[in-house]
C-alpha cells in the first residue's frame, strides 16, 4: 500500500505571537509537526506495518520544514519530500495546486493530512487537493477500517459520529482522537539523519497558481480586560447591560 501524508510546520502552540513591522517574527520561534497532521502519519505508519508498503510525507514550507520531515522519518516514514520554492508559498488555494500538480506524478493508495493546521485553522488545503485530483475525500475521521479497496471512516460530526464508506483512491482527514501519536526512538532518529529528503523546486513542476487571497494587514487580539460586576436591583442591570452592549461594544 502506498500511503502519502500531507504535513505543515506550524509554530509551537506554547510560542507568543511577536509582530515586526507588521510581520509575524519568527526570531527564537519553536516549530513543530502541525498536531493534527501527526495523527495523519501515525495512522499511516499504523496502516504500512499491517499491509505492508511505504510512507511518503510531503510538506510545501521554507528550508525549516526540513526539520519536521526529519521528525516524521523519525517516527517512521519512507521517504520525505520538500516543496521548496518561495514562489509557491501562499493561500490555500495555491498551496492544493502546487500539492495535486506533484501528487499527480505519484503512485498512492490513499492520502492522509490533518482535518487542520493550528496556525490558520481553514481546513481547506486537502479537501481541494482532493477535488482538484478528482478522488473521493472523507474528513474530520476518528476511526479507520481498509478491507481491500474498501475504505470504512467514522468522522466527527459535531458531537455525533458518521460512517462513510468508499474506496481508495481516497483522501482522509484526522481528528483528535484517531490515534495518539509516537515519539521517536533514538534509533529512528539517527536512521532519518541517513534517508535523503527529495527537494522539489518551481523547475520541477508545470504549476501555474496563483493566490485567490492577500494579507493586507496582520494584529494581535486587543488585550481583554477583567469582567465587570453589575450591581443592584435585576431590572437595574438588566437596563444598563443593554446601554452597554449598545454604545461599549456595540453587539446590539
Amino acid at each position: 500500500m502506498k500511503i502519502l501524508v500531507l504535513m505543515k510546520q506550524t509554530f509551537d502552540t506554547e510560542e507568543n505571537i511577536v509582530l515586526e513591522d507588521g510581520q509575524i517574527s519568527e526570531d527564537g520561534v519553536k516549530f513543530i509537526i502541525n498536531p493534527y497532521d501527526e495523527y495523519a502519519l501515525e495512522e499511516a505508519i499504523v496502516l504500512r506495518d499491517k499491509f505492508g508498503g511505504e510512507v511518503t510525507v510531503i510538506t510545501l514550507g521554507p528550508a525549516r520544514a526540513k526539520e519536521a520531515l526529519r521528525k516524521a522519518l523519525a517516527m517512521g516514514a519512507n521517504h520525505a519530500v520538500h516543496i521548496h520554492d518561495a514562489a509557491w508559498f501562499g493561500d490555500e488555494y495555491k498551496a492544493a495546486k502546487v500539492l495535486a500538480a506533484y501528487i499527480r506524478t505519484q503512485e498512492y493508495n490513499l492520502i492522509l493530512g490533518g482535518n487542520q493546521a493550528i496556525d490558520d485553522g481553514s481546513g481547506q488545503v486537502a479537501v481541494r487537493v482532493a477535488e482538484l485530483l478528482g478522488i473521493p475525500h472523507i474528513s474530520t475521521i476518528t476511526k479507520l477500517e481498509i478491507d481491500g479497496v474498501k475504505v470504512t471512516a467514522h468522522r466527527d460530526a459535531e458531537g455525533d459520529t458518521e460512517i462513510v464508506e468508499t474506496s481508495m483512491p481516497v483522501l482522509l482527514t484526522a481528528q483528535q482522537g484517531l490515534n495518539e501519536p509516537r515519539y521517536p526512538s533514538l534509533l529512528g532518529i539517527r536512521k532519518a539523519n541517513h534517508i535523503p529528503l527529495k527537494v522539489i523546486e518551481a523547475v520541477d513542476l508545470n504549476v501555474d497558481a496563483s493566490s485567490k487571497n492577500e494579507t493586507v494587514e496582520i494584529n494581535l487580539p486587543k488585550e481583554k480586560n477583567g469582567g465587570r460586576l453589575l450591581e443592584g436591583e435585576h431590572a437595574h442591570q438588566v437596563k444598563e447591560l443593554v446601554t452597554l452592549l449598545r454604545s461599549k461594544n456595540k453587539v446590539i
